[in-house]
């Protein structure tokens, strides 16, 4: 076995420490809070979610605006450190470990209005909400994140998640990873049967999680000593398994040599709880039903309808239909130059993750400052995104990558090999990224 597939590496103290320990370990820190002057002004801001973007935003704006009147919108009362949720599936982690309250990222200067958008009206400068209240802006940062489409399965249901039916999904909620890691335990205690491993056919926030699963449950399996009892078999809609070339090989051969099964441009159709089947959608095929004894459902993925149906949105026949339509570089709408986004509901490729945020936070603050002063836009969203992609429990890879057109590595770090597993990068994944997300949060980098 070669270095590379140990679980542990040979890393010093002092490489440990390179790694801050906190705020610096979200992606490079070439752009950090704090690079701006204060601007005077007394707009009135609207800023619509209060997820990693819309938290970020409203904490930079805070300090870099002198006079501003701020609101964030969003119904909610608590708020999740998602990123945590493979470590919840998994059982490395207890759930309530990823809980906090929105109230607690929020300056007490800026108004949170509880509701959710139903409309978006540019034109007008205005978003009426699901109550019928309308809220005007002079400015609109959009940081509505992603609705997950689970009523595109047939006979899926959220509910059906962790109910003994062998169904796991860890997007849908802090209860549902608690809930698919104990469906994985029943399977493992049952002793054999086959798991499916599903990708949905769109974009999707944390594209790795699905992977995460697949590695993580693996170490699980072969910890029984009974790792052939049990099949394992990944879909891919696409034939993809990364979108970056060299991890996507990469991981190609690790199912090779961990015996998983793949099969390309399977898409999930249907769910039969009840009889533990699965209906694929195959290329050039008939359809496929498929026994398992747990799958995990990754749904497809979409922006909220409110902002699919408006004019902030690609139109049908562009690129990231339905998505949030800005510029990728300095992210601000094209047709209406006083709107920006943020975060998942933007149109552009790969930039879905905790890690896209923290650039594009730094990158947004900066043109919107400037934009307010009718200066030149100074930032450029280079489309970096980072992955800690978990290969096993105790083991990771750290990917990072841009736009460019090769998808090269843009390591942050010069003694992490982004190719090559480590515990270093499991350290870092399981002690140091929650408090850099929460930094990240509060606007401090």
């Amino acid at each position: 076995m070669s270095k590379k597939h140990l679980p542990f590496e040979s890393v010093s103290r002092r490489d440990l420490l390179k790694l801050g320990m906190g705020a610096g370990v979200i992606g490079p820190l070439a752009l950090t809070a704090g690079n701006a002057k204060a601007v005077n002004t007394k707009a009135h801001v609207v800023i619509v979610g209060a997820g990693a973007g819309g938290l970020s935003m409203a904490n930079r704006l805070t300090n870099s605006l002198q006079g501003a009147k701020i609101t964030i919108i969003d119904a909610r009362e608590k708020h999740y450190y998602q990123p945590g949720w493979t470590l919840v599936a998994s059982g490395v982690w207890n759930k309530e470990k990823t809980e906090t309250q929105v109230a607690d990222w929020l300056p007490n200067s800026v108004n949170w209005v509880k509701g959710m958008v139903a409309e978006y009206n540019p034109d007008n400068n205005r978003v009426v909400l699901e109550s019928g209240q309308l809220v005007d802006y002079d400015y609109l940062i959009v940081a509505a994140g992603l609705q997950l489409r689970y009523e595109r399965i047939e006979g899926m249901d959220v509910n059906l998640i962790g109910q003994g039916k062998g169904i796991g999904s860890v997007y849908a909620s802090m209860n549902a990873a608690a809930a698919t890691n104990d469906e994985i335990k029943r399977w493992i205690n049952r002793g054999s049967g086959t798991g499916l491993f599903t990708l949905a056919p769109t974009a999707i926030k944390c594209a790795g999680a699905p992977l995460k699963m697949t590695f993580t449950t693996l170490s699980r399996l072969e910890n029984t000593g009974v790792r052939s009892n049990f099949n394992v078999e990944f879909m891919t809609p696409s034939g993809k398994l990364f979108s970056q070339p060299q991890v996507n090989a990469f991981v190609r051969q690790r199912f090779e040599e961990q015996s998983v099964k793949r099969n390309d441009f399977y898409t999930l159709k249907a769910i039969d709880a009840d009889a533990k089947k699965a209906t694929f959608a195959v290329r050039d095929s008939a359809d496929i039903v498929r026994d398992y004894e747990f799958i995990h459902v990754v749904p497809p993925m979409t922006a909220p309808d409110s902002l699919m149906q408006s004019p902030l949105a690609f139109k049908q026949g562009e690129n990231f239909t339905g998505f949030m339509k800005v510029d990728r570089e300095t992210l601000q709408n094209p047709d209406y130059p006083n709107v920006w986004g943020i975060g998942d509901v933007m149109g552009m490729a790969l930039n879905k993750t905790a890690a896209s945020v923290k650039m594009q936070a730094a990158v947004l603050e900066q043109n919107f400052l400037a934009h307010l002063q009718n200066l030149p836009l100074p930032a450029k969203h280079n489309g970096y995104t980072s992955c800690p992609l978990i290969t096993g429990i105790g083991k990771a890879m750290l990917v990072e990558f841009g736009w460019a057109d090769t998808m090269a590595m843009m390591p942050s770090f010069s003694f992490i090999d982004p190719m090559a597993e480590s515990w270093t990068v499991w350290v870092m994944k399981d002690r140091m990224l929650r408090p850099a997300y929460y930094a990240m949060l509060e606007g401090k980098v």
